[in-house]
């Protein structure tokens, strides 16, 4: 995987832009200025950021594997550690399914009812391959989502597991990596 240069980096006049940020040449930004991004995070080949007024946070040692989406008008988290497997879509904004309104971002928002909330994306949590994160999801820390799941927008307890479609609560998760988190901390301090 090929990787923009620094100066690529910065010509792209990002809101933040931490130390050892690499992001693949292959993938696309929309509104870099909205676009905050911490050390240590990672984005892969064929991702899509389209960060809307609200923008996109990206903490310390965050990872977004290929072929993800973050996309929306309203603000979208990721908080340290977190991690985005591959073909994850997050949403911020999406549009009314009813059949009462026009959808599409071709129409008039006079003829649309979107959904936009802020999406959360707490510390530690990982999001396994497939998954649809939709607006106004608020996942606590330590949450694992598994595969191909469907999280709805509301808010997830921490440290639990969660699948299917709509996600619900599998079992609860280990908390070592909290240890693991202080020991990486402690080494690079």
């Amino acid at each position: 995987m090929a990787y923009l240069s620094q100066t690529q980096l910065e010509s792209l006049n990002f809101k933040y832009l931490g130390k050892n940020v690499k992001i693949s040449d292959k993938a696309s930004i929309y509104n870099a200025k909205n676009l905050y991004l911490d050390d240590n995070s990672r984005i892969d080949d064929f991702c899509i950021l389209s960060a809307g007024a609200g923008g996109i946070h990206i903490g310390k040692y965050v990872h977004i594997a290929a072929y993800s989406s973050l996309i929306g008008a309203e603000k979208i988290t990721l908080a340290d550690f977190s991690g985005v497997s591959s073909r994850v879509s997050i949403y911020s904004s999406s549009d009314d399914y009813s059949g009462e309104f026009l959808t599409n971002p071709t129409v008039p928002i006079e003829y649309c009812n979107v959904d936009s909330r802020p999406v959360y994306i707490g510390k530690h949590v990982i999001v396994g391959a497939g998954a649809i994160v939709l607006p106004g999801a608020k996942l606590n820390i330590g949450v694992a989502i598994g595969s191909l799941s469907l999280v709805l927008g509301k808010e997830y307890p921490e440290f639990m597991i969660y699948a299917g479609a709509p996600a619900k609560a599998i079992k609860e998760r280990k908390r070592n990596l909290l240890e693991l988190e202080n020991k990486l901390s402690n080494e690079i301090s």
